[in-house]
């Protein structure tokens, strides 16, 4: 067993494979099967391009024993740093047939998050593309310290090209499916990622359930517009469960109307996962293209009940609510949901096995109705981080209920609403920034004293971010703070979206600083 890795209790995985939730399978063999199953179906399609899954299976397998022949070896960690490319999903595959396990960064990532994430998980290998979106991921890798492999798809210069990588009839290792598979990130408080481990045994359970809860099988063509390394587009179902099944996964970095609209009629785009933003662009592009085929399912920030109704009218496509943690529990909404639920809410659990607590401060429930924490355990929510001790001990209670930090409602009904956090985590179209990350790098600049954090409602983002700073003296303009943060290794992100000067920041009777008042001061210089 991977050390520093929290597996779910014996009885429980147990119990779990007893009554075929768990399949007791590792996902390289699962993906495998669907591969000698579909073998003349196109799996992945990417700027026009097609792959077969004979061909992903082929390039998968040669890659694993290339990769074995590196010295790479079951259990041995890859931090994965590609954007929506065919090389992705060829690399994440070959890693589960050679038992490695990738961790899986998001191409925002810069030097801050990538040096962390290769420290802490004890990576041997570091997977980039050579450029992508005018950035240079080379320079990148050029700073990463104690990598032993750097693998570059595209021009490697100096690094090891990963298409030079292959090799036939390597034996593959036994891989245990109640290992890690992969490595999912959490935003957290502390600002870097924290490092979620998901089991081949509860990964293939997520992706089958949530096909399940949308009704799709083999005929599934699934359109990643959201990053792959995100929970959603990878395996709710995403690109991976729609491999599992069969189907076909269409690849793109693009959210554009012009360009994302063809793709679907195109493609006979069947589903795909947008943020809220997203879908806000789309209702309001002055197309009205016929989606009546497509479901769109949104989630990882707040909807607008206004906007789901009028993006259903005016592209014409089903809207399905999702909320989800990459740590676990998914909850959603049902097709033959009452409209005022399926634009208002967040739905319920997905399976009959989720436990959830909605409890106070104490941890006790709280009455029906009423706002509490959100606990959550069962078959698909993680045990523990990876290598955290300290932040487990505050994350999960004693008896393996994760601690959301989610602030929510409960109706009779049993469906769910999220009405705020308690970890001080802003979500930026989708994206989680942590407070006190971004406080850190501000306090670092010469001219700043002391700074604040705080994320405001915004109808496009979700939130965006306010920093409220004390200077020395010295006035900063925006443009310059911005590049600084980014000279910091920044994820571009996390950089504030708004600079506020203050002679002093308000603190409450405790002397801590008071976010609350900053929060309403930011609510009401964006009016």
């Amino acid at each position: 067993m991977l050390d520093g890795f929290v597996p779910w209790p014996d009885h429980l995985a147990e119990e779990y494979r007893r009554r075929g939730i768990w399949l007791g399978r590792p996902l390289g063999d699962l993906l495998y099967d669907s591969c000698r199953r579909h073998a003349d179906r196109v799996a992945v399609v990417c700027d026009g391009r097609g792959m077969t899954y004979a061909e992903l299976s082929r390039r998968a397998d040669r890659l694993a024993g290339g990769l074995i022949e590196l010295g790479i070896r079951p259990l041995d960690r890859v931090v994965v740093h590609l954007p929506n490319i065919p090389e992705f999903v060829v690399l994440v595959f070959a890693l589960l047939r050679a038992g490695a396990i990738p961790v899986l960064a998001l191409p925002g990532h810069r030097k801050s998050e990538i040096s962390h994430l290769c420290a802490h998980s004890g990576a041997v290998a570091y997977a980039v593309k050579d450029e992508f979106g005018g950035f240079d991921y080379r320079a990148l890798a050029r700073e990463i310290p104690a990598v032993r492999h750097v693998l570059v798809s595209g021009d490697a210069q100096e690094f090891t090209a990963l298409e030079s990588l292959g090799s036939e009839n390597v034996p593959l290792p036994r891989v245990d499916p109640s290992d890690p598979a992969l490595f999912l990130l959490s935003g957290g408080t502390t600002g870097l990622p924290k490092l979620i481990p998901r089991t081949h045994d509860d990964y293939a359970h997520v992706m089958r359930a949530t096909a399940d809860a949308m009704h799709v099988g083999e005929e599934v063509a699934y359109l990643a517009v959201n990053p792959v390394a995100h929970q959603a587009a990878l395996a709710c179902p995403g690109v991976f469960g729609s491999l599992l099944l069969g189907g076909k996964a269409v690849l793109t970095s693009s959210v554009r109307p012009d360009e994302v609209f063809p793709l679907i009629r195109r493609e006979h785009v069947t589903v795909t996962t947008v943020v809220p933003s997203v879908l806000r662009l789309w209702a309001d592009s002055g197309q009205k293209p016929d989606l009546s085929h497509l479901l769109v399912q949104v989630g990882s920030a707040p909807l607008d009940p206004a906007l789901a109704s009028r993006a259903g009218q005016v592209l014409g496509c089903r809207i399905m609510r999702w909320y989800g943690i990459s740590e676990g529990l998914l909850t959603h909404t049902r097709f033959d949901d009452p409209e005022d639920v399926i634009t208002g809410t967040d739905g319920r659990p997905m399976t009959e096995d989720d436990e959830v607590l909605i409890v106070d401060e104490s941890g006790n429930p709280v009455p029906e109705g009423e706002a509490g924490e959100m606990i959550a355990r069962g078959p698909y929510t993680i045990r523990g981080y990876y290598r955290a001790p300290e932040e487990n001990t505050r994350s999960f209670t004693p008896d393996g209920f994760f601690r959301t930090g989610d602030l929510v409602r409960r109706s009779p009904e049993g469906n769910i609403t999220i009405v705020g956090r308690i970890k001080d985590v802003i979500n930026r179209a989708g994206e989680k920034v942590s407070a006190e990350e971004v406080e850190r790098q501000l306090r670092t600049h010469p001219s700043v004293q002391d700074a604040a954090v705080v994320g405001v409602p915004d109808t496009v983002l979700g939130e965006r971010t306010y920093a409220f700073l004390v200077l020395t003296g010295s006035e900063i303009r925006p443009a310059a703070m911005k590049e600084f943060l980014r000279g910091c290794g920044l994820a571009t992100y996390k950089i504030p979206d708004r600079l506020v000067p203050l002679a002093q920041l308000p603190r409450t009777p405790m002397g801590k600083v008071d976010k609350k008042a900053l929060r309403a001061l930011a609510a009401t210089s964006a009016r």
